[in-house]
């Protein structure tokens, strides 16, 4: 309704006030006289009174009883449902999303739809590495987690499980409050890898809705821009494992490493399947094992072969890429760990910390220069 100034008040705006005395009204009033009264000798005036009364008080308990059945048959309004928060599910919870809800105009209430989810596995006592991730290729805070999220289209997260252990989940919690970059998963840390995993893809297609989910080892140095350009390709295939793909002896000897306590069910070769370092699933497959009941799959003793069974069942694409597991930094790298045990001690910290350092791994275009001037 428009409302006027009181300066420019029209005449007929008096109208429409609530209250509003005629000229009549504003005359002095006389003091009422009745012309006669009821005469007292009037033998019917006292039970018509009654009457009406008895009347009157019968069909208010009419009324009243009638409001009553209809409220009680009246169907009772539909509560509306309790809104859906995207970044906790049970004990699943990405704690940015969490934090990013409460401290600042964000809605939650969707699945976060990005290009990948990068999930760096990483364990209650691994705090060190962590901070070196943070100091080379790992965003070092919420808002460049955000930022790179909107630049390449990943969305980066530590995964980790919980512990009843209250004194470690202090300290994480601690670390949590920090950095909030972590992702939750439904699994006791130390879960074996293999359920590990799948409570992962779970998580992970609970909170993000995601072209590939990506899992990575908090021991590589990764290159996200060269990353999010080999996952934003086109394909023709929507399901796709892609990795560096290898093979290998299956170890049936128990005293021996790598061990797998199920080489009765493969053979003595195993089937080609990723490196356990780096790999990404496309979201129709993550989707299927995001639904599957856990123990309808079988596990086998380690996570990169446990992975590619379940590849091998839900016929899928393989895509091999060799710059997801290079030795040394070049030009096509995109990410670069250790293949082959070290025959010394090994320090994933110093060797990420150094390869950081240098230009070709940190400093390099995301393309080739020969690769730009062609596109």
């Amino acid at each position: 309704m428009p409302l006027h100034h009181p300066k420019h008040r029209h005449h007929h705006d008096e109208d429409v006030l609530p209250y509003h005395r005629s000229d009549d009204e504003a005359k002095p009033r006389r003091p009422y006289a009745p012309s006669s009264f009821p005469s007292p000798a009037s033998p019917a005036s006292p039970h018509r009174l009654l009457l009406l009364f008895a009347v009157a008080c019968l069909l208010l308990a009419v009324a009243s009883l009638s409001f009553a059945v209809s409220v009680s048959l009246r169907p009772a309004p539909l509560q509306p449902p309790p809104a859906s928060v995207a970044f906790r599910c049970g004990r699943v919870e990405d704690s940015l999303r969490s934090f990013l809800a409460s401290s600042r105009n964000y809605s939650a209430a969707d699945r976060e739809k990005v290009l990948a989810v990068v999930g760096v596995h990483t364990e209650l006592g691994s705090a060190e590495r962590r901070a070196a991730l943070r100091a080379t290729w790992f965003p070092p805070n919420p808002e460049g987690i955000v930022s790179l999220e909107h630049g390449f289209g990943l969305s980066f997260r530590f995964v980790i499980g919980r512990t009843k252990d209250k004194e470690k989940m202090a300290d994480l919690q601690k670390e949590v409050d920090l950095y909030h970059d972590f992702l939750f998963i439904d699994a006791e840390e130390g879960t074996k890898p293999p359920q590990k995993m799948l409570a992962y893809f779970k998580a992970a297609y609970e909170m993000f809705d995601a072209e590939f989910y990506v899992k990575a080892d908090d021991t590589i140095y990764l290159r996200p821009d060269r990353l999010a350009a080999l996952l934003a390709k086109d394909r023709p295939h929507h399901r796709t494992y892609v990795g560096c793909m290898k093979k290998g002896p299956v170890v049936n000897d128990p005293n021996m490493k790598w061990y797998e306590s199920s080489w009765g069910l493969l053979g003595n070769e195993y089937f080609s399947h990723a490196s356990g370092a780096l790999y990404a699933l496309s979201s129709q497959v993550v989707g299927a094992l995001a639904t599957a009941k856990n123990d309808s799959l079988r596990m086998f003793d380690y996570e990169d072969v446990t992975i590619g069974s379940w590849m091998l069942a839900m016929n899928v694409n393989h895509e091999d890429n060799r710059a997801m597991c290079d030795s040394a930094c070049t030009p096509t790298s995109i990410a670069v760990w250790d293949s082959k045990p070290c025959s010394g001690p090994c320090n994933p910290i110093e060797k990420i910390k150094g390869l950081h350092n240098t230009t070709l791994c940190s400093k390099s275009p995301t393309l080739p220069p020969d690769v730009e001037e062609e596109e």
